[in-house]
């Protein structure tokens, strides 16, 4: 079970296990959007406020994200605050 607007683990799960080379175009751009949509949600929505199965699977998808991509491991609105400057006291 998922949180409103979210992807469910079972989704997740088989969206990874296909390989890319067998998915058409269409499924890859649908992958990508809603993929994008669930990371900016899993930023905005709080820890507290989730499901313990989507807090879970979002604690893990922020550690690989660290990982793969070096992040200081700010939140999507606390980058976007310090883009435009309103993280200045």
């Amino acid at each position: 079970m998922s949180d409103i607007g979210r992807k469910d683990l079972h989704t997740k799960l088989g969206e990874s296990i296909v390989p890319d080379s067998t998915k058409s175009t269409q499924q890859k751009v649908k992958e990508t959007f809603t993929d994008t949509g669930d990371k900016v949600v899993r930023g905005v929505q709080p820890d507290s406020s989730k499901s313990h199965g989507q807090e879970f699977t979002d604690k893990a998808g922020r550690s690989k994200d660290r990982e793969v991509h070096g992040s200081t491991g700010g939140s999507i609105v606390d980058k976007a605050k310090h883009a435009v400057g309103l993280d200045r006291h």
